[in-house]
């Protein structure tokens, strides 16, 4: 078998001659391998497009968490994103539910209030009243002395546990609004209607916001409350609100008169008790005096008695002597007669003698002149 490099001076075999339909196919090819090209690129463009889709902001008063198929990626806190910009698998793979957890929110609740309407609310104005009460219309609260009013309540609050407020209820908000209900119609069946309109109206909002806490903390909400308002009114029927007023008025004078009573009480009992603490305050000084009085007689008799003891005759004669002088003290002679003890005794008194000189003070010794 020969071969080329055998015969290096052969000429080369003539090339084929290019038909029209090879011209087609690599033009054809040429067109294909360009399209794939190009399909390429907008694929990649797309890719790219889909991927930057993901990229979201959360606002500053916002908490925002990626759901993955449904489910929450993360747990607890570390499934909350903060402010700022993040990035999710665009959907359906992942979606971004955002929480306004820093914001108050607000619930109200008008379960026991008048039917109206916002337009009336924001101007201040209400419906006329009609003649009787609707039960279908009207809400209303019963008391527990079986009578009728309208509260309204508005609960502002704050999200403290977005995870459990998002996913654990499937309207959170809708829940917050019925538990303010419920305390509602809880709270106002435990006061009268007096209670709630006059004398315990801070009872019976601490009541309500007492309820409210009860049932966020069993249910785990994930709020905190800020301040929560309840207003209360009687029936706004011309007879029923006049009867109200009527009763109102007297019960403000009611408590007005207990007031002054209680006041008037307070006075008599002070200054009563003020008398007994001076009375007894005397009475026990008086007693205290008394008592070192008559310890000090006792003593003083106890120093006399050894005295006595040694001469009784002399001893009685020294003390009424003393006594004379001290009861009878300008008196210059004093007689004294004992009692007749059973035997007549004689008295003798000389009228004529010659009466006895006043005692007076010595002179002062005379000063000698100096001059």
């Amino acid at each position: 078998m020969s071969h080329a490099h055998d015969h290096p001076h052969l000429p080369a075999p003539p090339t084929p001659p290019v038909t029209p339909e090879d011209s087609g196919s690599q033009a054809l090819a040429d067109a294909l391998r360009s399209s794939f090209f190009i399909v390429k690129c907008l694929m990649a463009l797309l890719a790219v497009i889909f991927l930057c889709s993901g990229v979201f902001t959360v606002g500053p008063d916002k908490k925002a968490i990626i759901l993955r198929f449904g489910k929450p990626v993360g747990e607890g806190e570390k499934a909350l994103l903060g402010p700022g910009f993040h990035w999710a698998f665009p959907a359906p793979i992942d979606e971004v539910k955002k929480i306004p957890a820093g914001q108050i929110r607000i619930a109200r609740s008008t379960v026991g209030w008048y039917a109206t309407t916002p337009e009336m609310e924001a101007a201040k104005t209400e419906p006329p009243p009609a003649e009787s009460l609707n039960p279908v219309r009207d809400g209303y609260a019963l008391t527990s002395d079986a009578n009728i009013i309208h509260v309204r309540a508005t609960l502002r609050y704050r999200i403290t546990d977005a995870v459990r407020y998002e996913f654990g209820f499937t309207n959170a908000p809708d829940f917050i609004t019925n538990a303010l209900n419920n305390a509602i119609l809880f709270a106002a069946a435990h006061f009268t209607v007096d209670s709630i309109l006059s004398t315990d109206v801070t009872a019976f909002r601490e009541k309500v916001r007492a309820r409210i806490d009860q049932i966020i903390d069993q249910q785990q909400l994930g709020i905190t409350i800020e301040q929560s308002d309840v207003e209360s009114i009687p029936p706004r029927q011309e007879k029923v609100k006049t009867a109200f007023s009527a009763a109102l008025q007297a019960g403000i004078k009611r408590e007005t008169l207990l007031n002054e009573a209680r006041r008037y009480e307070n006075e008599v009992l002070s200054k009563a008790q003020s008398e007994a603490s001076a009375r007894t305050n005397s009475a026990s000084t008086d007693q205290t005096r008394l008592v070192e009085f008559v310890a000090a007689e006792a003593k003083k008799f106890q120093d006399l008695l050894p005295e006595y003891q040694a001469n009784p005759a002399l001893f009685t004669a020294l003390r009424q002597s003393e006594t004379l002088e001290r009861v009878l003290p300008g008196v210059q002679e004093k007689i004294f007669v004992p009692g007749a003890s059973g035997q007549p005794r004689e008295l003798r008194l000389l009228l004529s003698r010659e009466p006895m000189k006043p005692k007076t003070a010595p002179e002062a010794p005379a000063h000698e002149d100096k001059h």
